[in-house]
């Protein structure tokens, strides 16, 4: 993983608590990159020595002067969570060993240039990076920290976009994730709830509004910056980047390993996706039917059943959790299926996912020449209604089915034409 830590973040209370999270991804295998910013304590060195710098399309000319304060400010932000880093790990169950932090000329960088007439002097732009260099500290277990500052091949140092480098180091590591953190939980809608997953063409529309709001207000900067990485990260091949706030205790953790996390993620593909199951799939969807198999709800079926009739199952996956089930098995001559062991996870019964599966499976069914499809049920009566079945009698099932009618569970029987 790669993770932005932009200086805003730094500044903030809960900035104890994201470095003890990072530490704990560590202590459990996770390879992490940190990348670090420092435009607040950038600016506050250039006021107390009362220097001001212009700004060309949102990038500081750095002059030499400039450049002194800039490394100076960006030195003790590096300082200072190499420090914050090494203390964390007693938070931890690595409490007690030590936790390499590793920082080096891994960006080789280049001078900006002359544009539209204007010289960046030692604003710059990364010519280079040494990836191998960083996989082999990442395999020695360290956190590599990169910084807005880097050498050129010159001797020069320039001052860089932290979120270019920590675009940049995400693409050409292949990281699984780049991580940016902002006031908010991520991007907000219009009814003040987090946005749980965007794509970048739909993150493009919302930077225009961005760019907008960061006109009048600052506060949307983090935002506005970290989108900007995600949408060139998820174009590059980085399968998803992930925005959450740095002002909420534990939501990094909470992002990585609940359900749905609580920020943003920008995604190349949805994370979660309609697929015929295989036979790897056997022991996801018995963790998901077994406890519905135990309320009645479903009829039981064994491991040895599931692995014979795999094929006939359409599953939901997010994230390798098998989320979603439902299985169809054709009459052919009756010109007819049995839709069965339709079920979906308890966290995920908000999203019309049984409606998916449903227009899934009515879209198999056409596909087969079928003309209608039946379920038997004993809770969902109202469920399979409101989607435009009827109720039938046993007599209407194919001969095959009505044999097999438990009378004993008395399910109720609906009949949809496809």
């Amino acid at each position: 993983m790669v993770i932005m830590l932009g200086g805003e973040a730094m500044q903030d209370q809960n900035f104890t608590n994201i470095i003890s999270d990072i530490a704990l991804l560590h202590s459990l295998g996770v390879k992490i990159v940190v990348v670090h910013g420092a435009r607040p304590q950038i600016n506050q060195t250039l006021s107390d020595n009362n220097y001001q710098t212009d700004y060309h399309k949102g990038i500081r000319v750095t002059d030499e002067t400039a450049l002194k304060h800039v490394m100076q400010a960006v030195g003790q932000v590096q300082l200072e969570i190499t420090a914050r880093l090494s203390m964390s790990l007693n938070n931890t169950p690595m409490a007690g060993k030590q936790l390499n932090v590793i920082s080096g000329n891994f960006v080789i960088s280049q001078p900006l240039g002359v544009d539209d007439g204007v010289d960046y002097c030692n604003s710059g732009r990364i010519r280079r990076m040494n990836t191998d260099g960083i996989l082999s500290a990442l395999e020695l277990g360290s956190i590599v920290l990169l910084g807005p500052v880097a050498g050129s091949v010159t001797g020069e140092s320039f001052n860089l976009l932290s979120e270019e480098v920590a675009t940049h180091a995400a693409i050409k590591l292949g990281a699984e994730k780049l991580i940016g953190f902002c006031s908010e939980q991520g991007i907000i809608d219009e009814d003040g709830n987090a946005i749980a997953e965007i794509f970048p063409s739909e993150a493009e529309e919302r930077l225009i509004q961005l760019e907008e709001a960061y006109a009048q207000n600052n506060e949307y900067s983090g935002t506005l910056r970290f989108l900007r990485s995600a949408v060139s990260a998820c174009r590059s091949g980085v399968p998803r980047s992930h925005l959450v706030s740095y002002k909420e205790d534990g939501a990094l953790i909470q992002e990585l390993f609940s359900f749905d996390g609580i920020g943003t993620q920008v995604v190349k593909a949805s994370a979660e996706r309609l697929r015929t199951a295989k036979i790897d799939d056997i022991g996801g969807i018995l963790e998901l039917i077994q406890p519905l198999e135990a309320q009645g709800v479903l009829v039981r079926r064994s491991r040895e059943q599931l692995e014979q009739e795999i094929h006939q199952f359409t599953i939901i996956e997010k994230d390798g959790l098998v989320i979603g089930c439902a299985a169809l098995y054709p009459y052919n001559e009756d010109k007819t299926a049995e839709v069965a062991c339709m079920a979906i996870h308890t966290e995920y019964r908000e999203g019309n996912r049984g409606l998916m599966l449903l227009a899934h499976l009515k879209q198999q069914s056409r596909k087969f020449g079928i003309e209608s499809i039946f379920v038997l049920t004993t809770h969902s009566q109202h469920w399979f209604l409101e989607q435009g079945f009827i109720e039938v009698t046993v007599e209407s099932l194919p001969i095959q089915r009505q044999d097999l009618y438990n009378l004993q569970r008395r399910s109720k029987i609906f009949s949809l034409a496809v």
